[in-house]
């Protein structure tokens, strides 16, 4: 309903009023009902104390996200860039999708003084077995994403990596962890990175996921080379 300024007051979500209908290590389900007879349901990594849902305006704010996805680039000096993409397996698909290198932030990650800084340099490494070295950047593209908000609150930061390097670097993903499946990777250029976001999907027909997008739209646009401020290493 309008407030007495026109404006529409938001649903009162309170904690005593959510009611947990699920829990795994990795997913929760929460019914949140909101008036007398109405429910919304949320899909969720959090805890019940940590819901998005039931924050206030000022913490909504400095919340950190649940994951980061890295826009990798190698910057060959004199020569072509490239995006670094790979094909992981995301088990709710049932496919290998056209991805970049991605992870939840963990325990120590959020103890660290750039959470999401640790958690974009653990990923790159174990999922490329690249490092950050001397004179490569990286920079905060945008520090919270939800993904499917009609869903979850599931969140990604996006982070830019630019290695800048004298010859294209090895590229191995035997450092994944857990349930981690590739299928090797692609080293893309511009020109292939334009037919990719023409196609909407990998060249098998196969459909990617927004953060892909986003990668793909960031380096085709040139703006990972002109933006200012990023951090060196």
């Amino acid at each position: 309903m309008p407030d007495e300024k026109g404006r529409e007051e938001k649903p009162r979500l309170q904690r005593e009023n959510v009611t947990e209908l699920y829990q795994s290590p990795f997913l929760k389900l929460y019914d949140l009902s909101y008036e007398p007879g109405q429910h919304y349901y949320s899909a969720t990594r959090r805890g019940r104390d940590e819901l998005t849902a039931l924050k206030s305006e000022e913490a909504f704010r400095s919340m950190l996200p649940d994951a980061v996805s890295c826009v990798v680039i190698i910057k060959l000096k004199g020569k072509e860039s490239f995006l670094c993409l790979d094909q992981e397996f995301r088990y709710p698909t049932g496919q290998f999708l056209l991805s970049i290198p991605a992870g939840l932030l963990d325990e120590e990650d959020r103890g660290r003084e750039n959470p999401v800084f640790s958690a974009a340099v653990r990923e790159l490494q174990e999922e490329t077995g690249l490092c950050l070295e001397e004179g490569d950047e990286i920079r905060l593209v945008n520090s919270l994403l939800f993904s499917s908000p009609g869903m979850t609150d599931e969140s990604n930061a996006v982070v830019q990596i630019v290695l800048n390097r004298e010859e294209l670097p090895t590229v191995t993903q035997e450092g994944a962890v857990g349930g981690e499946r590739f299928d090797g990777y692609q080293l893309v250029d511009r020109r292939h990175a334009l037919e990719l976001l023409k196609m909407g999907t990998d060249e098998k027909g196969i459909f990617y996921s927004v953060y892909t997008w986003i990668a793909l739209m960031c380096f085709v646009s040139g703006l990972w080379d002109e933006e200012k401020g990023a951090v060196e290493r």
